[in-house]
């Protein structure tokens, strides 16, 4: 990762260090660590389990993302695309503090409506790395790794360009069914569907090239 963006991050993982720390008092000592596609929360434990669940999290996608380049194989470095992969690893990390700031607010003041705050954090970062999805060059980490993508340069090429328009539609679409409150499972289903779309499009490339 760039060094902005590991300076950003580590930001990022202090400021929900401070929160965590502030509102320690506050926190019962059984909290909610899980919740259902509806919002509702069906999984509890120790108030010291956030301190993994955000801070953690961030601090593990960081490193992840930091150590991720140094294990590529030599042929699908990221060195090509290093600022889009810092990017998205940075998005990645500020979703997780959002969803942890809803997290915690929930926990100590109540009436967060995770069942549509959640989801649309998760549009938005379907939007956010949709958009320069069409950068990412071949690589063993980040994008649409099929095994038509991986042999083709041009598959793979073809298919991240159609990946993010399918994304970045999928975070439009979520926001619009969130707004008009549809249901969990509606948004759910956006969510996933551009996946599927998107690795049959590297199927369908691969067939269609000369062989």
């Amino acid at each position: 990762m760039k060094k902005p963006h590991i300076v950003f991050c580590l930001l990022m993982i202090a400021a929900a260090c401070a929160a965590t720390a502030y509102y320690w008092p506050l926190l019962p000592d059984v909290v909610p660590v899980h919740w259902n596609a509806a919002g509702k929360a069906n999984g509890y434990g120790p108030r010291a389990s956030y301190w993994a669940l955000g801070p953690g999290m961030m601090l593990l996608i960081m490193v992840a993302c930091w150590m991720s380049p140094y294990l590529s194989p030599r042929r699908y470095e990221v060195d090509s695309f290093a600022r889009t992969y810092s990017y998205v690893g940075t998005v990645v990390v500020a979703t997780m503090g959002y969803i942890y700031a809803l997290v915690l607010t929930e926990a100590v003041h109540g009436g967060v409506p995770i069942d549509r705050a959640l989801p649309a954090g998760i549009a938005v970062l379907l939007i956010l790395i949709g958009n320069p999805m069409g950068k990412v060059r071949r690589n063993f980490f980040l994008g649409i790794r099929t095994p038509w993508t991986l042999a083709s340069e041009a598959v793979w090429y073809g298919t991240h360009r159609m990946a993010a328009k399918l994304m970045v539609a999928s975070g439009l679409l979520m926001l619009l069914a969130i707004w008009l409150h549809a249901s969990h499972w509606v948004a759910l289903s956006l969510m996933l569907a551009w996946g599927p779309l998107a690795a049959g499009y590297s199927l369908l490339l691969y067939k269609r090239l000369p062989h």
